[in-house]
């Protein structure tokens, strides 16, 4: 066994969990809600035991590192955050609905590696061999992966909100009576920035501490240090605008929203289409 194929029934695994929670969120169906967290757990599980197995076979091909070097490994371990967190946010507060709008953004994300970039182990460029590398990636993943659980949430609450505002009711048989209140709603979306917004600060510390390492300068004004620090700017300025003016709500919503645009343009638009120092290595470093 190898950990393409494990990574491939990780994808199908996360195809069949979201398709259960289309059909929970449509019927109703406690069952399909369970089914469909079991299906991501089970899925969670076996793209952890194939980045690990990634990780061995980069050993034994003498290139030995961990796998988050390049687009491909990336873009798998952000899908490997994502249903983390959803996970996490899941066996705390059971809004299984939520997966209907969390596990799309995973599943993308496996798809697209799977069947649009080279899956093959390479050696580490200069710059990245350092265990910064780790730290680095690791927190800023975590935090966004954190942004995109929220971004789905802000989804649900505008979703809800607008029907809410039409003046229909959300009655126990409908799909608007599975989402959980629009004040519940506000609050998770609160929540996972409160756990993103912490994770990406540590991120970018950490990098401007591995560019010391490998370029000699902490900040230089990289396409993707630029961006990183406005996807930072956003988000505190959701968190400022909480705190101070006591924003929830519709505004608050679209500005999650915004940020996760934002984080997806700092970590693929930056890497695809802007060049700088972060721009090696297939585009893949974080």
């Amino acid at each position: 066994m190898t950990s393409s194929l494990l990574f491939n029934v990780a994808t199908l695994t996360y195809l069949v969990s979201m398709l259960l929670f289309f059909a929970f969120m449509a019927s109703r169906a406690k069952v399909l809600g369970t089914a469909g967290i079991v299906a991501a757990y089970f899925g969670l599980l076996t793209q952890t035991g194939a980045i690990a197995m990634r990780w061995k076979e980069s050993y034994d091909m003498g290139v030995g590192h961990a796998p988050l070097s390049n687009l491909y490994e990336s873009v798998v371990f952000f899908s490997w955050t994502i249903v983390l967190i959803f996970a996490l946010l899941d066996y705390k507060y059971k809004y299984r609905v939520i997966g209907a709008f969390v596990m799309p953004f995973a599943l993308l994300g496996m798809t697209w590696a799977q069947l649009g970039m080279n899956s093959g182990i390479e050696p580490l460029v200069p710059a990245l061999q350092s265990n910064w590398l780790l730290y680095h990636v690791i927190t800023c993943f975590l935090g966004y992966a954190a942004f995109a659980v929220a971004c789905g949430i802000s989804i649900m609450y505008l979703i809800k909100a607008n029907h809410d505002e039409s003046g229909q009711k959300a009655g126990e048989s409908s799909i608007m009576g599975m989402f959980p209140p629009i004040r519940v709603l506000d609050d998770l979306n609160y929540r996972a920035i409160m756990i993103g917004f912490p994770l990406l600060t540590l991120g970018i510390i950490t990098g401007a501490a591995w560019a010391n390492y490998a370029w000699g300068t902490y900040w230089s004004w990289d396409p993707k240090e630029t961006w990183s620090l406005i996807v930072w700017f956003v988000y505190a300025a959701f968190l400022h605008a909480r705190f101070t003016r006591g924003w929830v709500g519709k505004r608050a919503a679209w500005l999650s929203v915004i940020g996760f645009a934002a984080t997806i343009f700092c970590y693929l638009g930056v890497n695809l289409f802007l060049s700088g120092l972060h721009s090696y290595g297939g585009g893949g470093k974080m």
